[in-house]
């Protein structure tokens, strides 16, 4: 199964200013993740190629990073992710900068069902959030915050349950 899911923020800054969030991304200095409402994105170096780490149960590979712009990272778990997800800083032509994320993979196996009713509902939440962070980082304020759905709530209360315990990275 096709996989092609994207968000998007357009946001009243420069290039540069959004690009800095993309460069910090899980860092001691990561303004981007939501890692105080969700798992901290976790590397085991600098973003770069080849540093591999992930959030929660989704693991992956950093492919390809161009500063301040673009960052591909490949899935490797879980199983049945076939595919990547990237952020790629853009300029509006109408003014400002589109911070945007693109997930594109195929589904396979577990995914088949994983994808839809668990990671998809979770994966847009924790997308809005970050798009909210990097609105707040850069304005001081989000205009229209994201909110979760019941189901999201409901995934993330029976997720916690079932879930090892974990330490929660402070947000900076």
């Amino acid at each position: 199964m096709p996989v092609y899911n994207t968000h998007e923020r357009r946001l009243n800054a420069s290039p540069d200013e959004v690009g800095a969030l993309l460069d910090a991304l899980a860092s001691d200095d990561d303004r981007l993740w939501p890692c105080g409402s969700w798992p901290a994105m976790v590397l085991d170096g600098p973003l770069a190629p080849g540093a591999s780490g992930g959030h929660g149960p989704v693991r992956y590979t950093v492919e390809h990073y161009v500063p301040g712009r673009w960052v591909r990272l490949r899935f490797g778990a879980p199983r049945g992710f076939d595919g990547f997800h990237e952020l790629t800083v853009r300029p509006d032509p109408s003014g400002g900068t589109v911070l945007a994320h693109l997930l594109a993979m195929r589904a396979h196996g577990p995914a088949l069902v994983a994808w839809p009713l668990v990671f998809r509902p979770l994966h847009d939440a924790l997308l809005e959030d970050a798009l909210d962070r990097a609105e707040q980082a850069l304005h001081g304020s989000v205009r229209t915050p994201a909110r979760w759905s019941a189901r999201v709530r409901l995934l993330r209360a029976v997720l916690a349950r079932t879930a090892p315990a974990r330490r929660p990275r402070t947000p900076r």
